[in-house]
């Protein structure tokens, strides 16, 4: 039976640390809250590998490292816990505190609870740190301290900011296929170019015979690259260098954005990432019990083309002038019409947060489908063009060695 790590809490803030057999983590859970104790983590105690030394460098380095999204949705979900236990916002975070691992993060909760103790509220607190807690997640922390249901919105936040990880995740990892393949057939035309090529100029130059047109030119291509390699690593690094300045070019990059949208497949599925992160965001808020006019500006930030941002002006204006959400919406064109047919039913029931966090649902399913869609579109495509490039180049020193052979001694 496996062996996990947990980490709890008692009633009176006592926190208590050991290992416990069981079948599941979900059993580990069930244990500890059959104890009275509330639950703080519980993980699989993995096999030991290696030295005792190396261990000891392992945990320096992971103490060293920088708080990531993950952890930020880590500690809202275990402050959550405690406070929907019953224990005080301070005493929950000396918990926090206590079972902490991380060097950044002790001294996160040092710096909140010493503002909380100076008599700020939690969100006051959090705005100190804006590089970890952005504008939507303080403005949703406010709501909450207004209307006295901190734990139950902790609980919602964080479960936001796990499910946006999880779909930027399961966008990177769709992308890491492609990313492996482009790399490998580099490295390996790389080698041809570098150790196999030069073998066979030398071969051809000492038969001083004429070459076909398809072997001269890799030939000849070949020699640029090892000739000029340092000027072609220096014009790629200036053209990178030039790419992160237009970038931050808000024209440039509005350009850019709507380019993006126009093409075939890869502008349907911005279109349904940024509809899922802009549902969730807005029904979120509104859950949380921010008002509608204050929600769809902050939601607007969780929009990663610009385009689409722009689109929400509209929006915001009908908003002012008295209108609803989803005709605005369904006028600009930014966003799928059935997510939008959603939103209206939404707002006719009465149930607008509720029907966003279902639009946010089912997009983040969507986005799935799509980007296997693309990938399925990409890969051939790319192995066809990448094999087409190193069996050209083969092909081009095979037809050369083959005239050779038939040419008359």
């Amino acid at each position: 039976m496996p062996t996990f790590d947990y980490k709890a809490v008692t009633p009176q803030g006592e926190v208590k640390t050991g290992q416990m057999a069981a079948g599941s983590e979900t059993e580990v859970i069930a244990r500890l809250q059959a104890m009275g104790w509330i639950p703080m983590s519980s993980q699989h105690q993995a096999p030991r590998k290696g030295t005792a030394g190396s261990g000891v460098r392992l945990s320096l380095t992971s103490r060293r490292r920088q708080l990531n999204q993950k952890d930020i949705a880590d500690f809202t979900r275990q402050l959550s816990i405690l406070i929907g236990a019953g224990l005080p916002l301070d005493r929950s975070l000396q918990v926090l505190r206590d079972v902490s691992t991380l060097e950044p993060q002790i001294a996160l909760v040092d710096a909140i609870q010493s503002a909380v103790r100076g008599g700020d509220a939690l969100s006051e607190a959090l705005l100190e740190h804006s590089e970890l807690f952005p504008p939507f997640y303080v403005n949703f922390v406010r709501s909450a301290e207004l209307s006295g249901n901190l734990a139950q919105s902790l609980g919602d936040l964080s479960e936001y900011l796990e499910k946006s990880l999880a779909l930027r995740e399961q966008v990177r990892s769709a992308l890491i296929y492609p990313a492996v393949l482009v790399a490998v057939t580099l490295l390996s035309i790389a080698v041809i170019v570098i150790f196999v090529l030069p073998e066979f100029a030398e071969l051809f130059a000492d038969m001083d015979t004429a070459l076909p047109a398809s072997t001269a030119i890799v030939l000849g291509a070949a020699e640029f690259l090892r000739e000029y390699f340092l000027i072609l690593v220096i014009v790629t690094v200036g053209i990178a260098v030039y790419w992160r300045q237009q970038a931050r070019n808000p024209v440039w990059q509005e350009k850019k954005d709507a380019r993006l949208l126009r093409l075939p497949l890869a502008g349907e599925l911005v279109r349904k990432i940024d509809m899922a992160r802009f549902s969730r965001s807005l029904g979120t808020l509104l859950g949380g019990g921010v008002s509608l006019m204050a929600a769809i500006g902050i939601a607007r930030d969780s929009l990663s083309n610009r385009t689409l941002a722009a689109d929400m002006a509209s929006v915001e204006q009908s908003l002012r002038d008295g209108g609803g959400l989803a005709e605005p919406l369904l006028a600009s064109g930014a966003f799928p019409e059935f997510a939008v047919q959603m939103i209206q039913v939404g707002e006719e029931t009465g149930q607008l947060d509720e029907m966003l966090i279902k639009v946010a649902d089912i997009y983040d399913r969507e986005v799935a489908v799509a980007t296997q869609r693309l990938l399925s579109v990409m890969e051939p495509i790319m192995i066809i063009g990448l094999g087409l490039v190193i069996g050209g180049i083969i092909m081009s020193v095979l037809v050369a060695i083959w005239g050779m052979n038939e040419a008359p001694l």
